[in-house]
């Protein structure tokens, strides 16, 4: 870790008209040290509890979650800006996270007996220590609480970096598992940039890392984490594929793809991304889709009458800026939007994708739909799967066994039917390619960071 704290410390800034809402200090390297030696001791006797007692807590959290909804929310859309009807839904989220794995976690980490031919070997899913998550901007609650709850179910603590732009939501969050009875150093907030981030992979006292955030900082942390031997799980940058066939029921894949194109102003890793449309029905959906992206208003992310908000800072949106001119320079063909005003783009659709160009292979993280024709099914398949990541995707047809079909021959980690690639606290979450490995929610995420250790009981007079 640097030894110098950052001068500004972490700044929350709201993107809709660059107030600094507050600043704070970023934490010296003493005070992280002794924030891993709290948390390293915490897990000495967290690991001890019941699961009943974990349970407890967690129920208490999902409480506390839905009666601060509003306030949440609120921070949420004043530090990030998102649209208020975006934020809402995520604090729900969370809450449906933590009551599952109270409800769940016990019967996911139960012992399992294996059967030798001369004794009987157990399975027990053992706590393993301090896992550390390291956590983007875009759903600052989310994010957090798909590691915290099934981690601190499995008996593990953790310590959880949030983005540098977050911190108000970093604290609210913590604050609330405090609230709800999470004991001192069972989680921590850690106020860090991320230029000082990566040390507290180093430490031995750490066990493991789960890192949400782009292609390139996943690589980083993973390099860190295999020189020290030690377990990530990395959810990584995504193009989603949104494949419209032509039996789709237009009305509703209209519908679907507003909702996955702009809910979070598209900032979200499994946003529909590469609209592929096979071309018998692509005129139509078009010249909806253009039309519907023209009559949209930019406006407060807190107003309920706000078409769209800013992307999370300008710095974003001078990105993705670039990458949309860049397009253009190399042949694309924009239909509707491109435009940036401080931190707000409009929503855009391009078509004519050059091979190449930055809309061809790079993640455009924001309203920006990118339009690939088809000639068939077949086809869309082939456009779909070239690409280097694979986090998720979607189909959209009135035949539901021709979408299961294609949808198994995606290269993703998730695919849904007529419906956008989305999340829920019971399915397992995650990528392939350079969209990551591992996987976050339901059985297999609260599996991630345990020991699955067996034991091998034989008779007493039993020799080899």
């Amino acid at each position: 870790m640097s030894n110098e704290v950052a001068k500004d410390g972490l700044k929350s800034i709201n993107p809709y008209n660059g107030e600094v809402l507050r600043t704070y200090d970023e934490m010296s390297p003493t005070e992280v040290d002794s924030a891993i030696a709290k948390a390293d001791g915490a897990f000495r006797q967290w690991r001890e509890t019941s699961y009943e007692q974990r349970a407890e807590i967690l129920r208490r959290a999902a409480k506390l979650l839905r009666e601060r909804r509003e306030e949440l929310a609120e921070i949420m859309t004043l530090e990030m800006g998102k649209k208020i009807e975006d934020s809402r839904p995520e604090i729900d989220l969370c809450a449906t996270i933590f009551d599952y794995y109270a409800d769940n976690g016990a019967d996911m980490l139960a012992p399992k007996d294996y059967d030798t031919p001369e004794g009987k070997g157990t399975l027990v899913n053992q706590p393993v220590g301090i896992v550390y998550g390291i956590q983007p901007w875009n759903f600052p609650f989310y994010q957090p609480s798909r590691v915290a709850a099934p981690q601190i179910m499995a008996g593990n603590v953790v310590l959880t970096k949030h983005a540098s732009n977050v911190p108000q939501c970093a604290e609210a969050f913590d604050q609330l598992l405090k609230d709800a009875g999470v004991p001192e150093g069972v989680h921590t907030n850690l106020r860090l940039s991320a230029r000082n981030a990566g040390s507290i992979i180093d430490d031995d006292r750490v066990q493991g890392v789960a890192f949400t955030g782009s292609n390139k900082g996943g690589a980083a942390v993973a390099e860190q984490a295999g020189r020290n031997v030690k377990k990530t799980v990395m959810e990584l940058g995504g193009v989603d594929p949104f494949i419209v066939l032509e039996d789709a029921d237009m009305d509703a894949t209209i519908e679907r793809f507003k909702f996955g194109k702009l809910h979070a102003t598209g900032q979200i890793c499994i946003a529909a991304k590469r609209i592929i449309l096979v071309e018998s029905i692509a005129q139509e959906f078009l010249d909806r889709a253009t039309k519907l992206f023209a009559c949209l208003k930019p406006g407060n992310p807190l107003e309920e009458s706000t078409g769209y908000g800013p992307v999370c800072n300008e710095k974003a949106a001078i990105q993705l800026e670039r990458q949309i001119n860049d397009s253009v320079a190399a042949g694309a063909k924009l239909l509707v939007g491109g435009k940036r005003d401080g931190a707000f783009i409009q929503p855009t659709i391009m078509t004519d994708i050059p091979k190449g160009s930055p809309a061809d292979r790079e993640e455009l993280f924001g309203p920006v739909a990118l339009i690939h024709i088809a000639k068939d099914e077949e086809d869309a398949i082939r456009i779909a799967n070239d690409s280097d990541f694979g986090l998720g995707g979607s189909v959209h047809t009135n035949d539901l066994e021709r979408g299961r079909r294609v949808a198994e021959r995606i290269e993703s980690g998730t695919c849904f039917v007529n419906q956008i690639s989305w999340t829920y606290a019971s399915m397992p979450m995650g990528g392939v390619k350079k969209s990551g490995y591992g996987r976050e929610l339901a059985d297999l995420g609260i599996m991630e960071f345990v020991n699955q250790k067996l034991i091998c009981v034989f008779d007493k007079d039993h020799i080899i």
